[in-house]
């Protein structure tokens, strides 16, 4: 059970990390809130956008330690 609770820790670290950073550092945001015609809220978004990054980076590194831990305990 916990191993498989590590794997979706870590697959969910990864996935929010990957789609946080093209947020961030791509204009793919900029385009898709265009499109739907909310390109007003682009003034804030890094307030919401960089936390979001720094969180999944950080529960991806808790992942990956969590895993290496249980790997030394076996």
């Amino acid at each position: 059970m916990t191993e498989k609770t590590d794997r979706k820790l870590l697959t969910t670290g990864i996935a929010g990390t990957l789609v946080a950073a093209l947020c961030c550092f791509t204009p793919v945001l900029a385009a898709l809130l265009g499109v739907v015609g909310l390109s007003a809220v682009l003034g804030w978004i890094d307030y919401v956008l960089f936390p979001a990054l720094a969180f999944f980076l950080a529960l991806t590194a808790y992942a990956v330690w969590r895993r290496q831990r249980r790997a030394q305990q076996n």
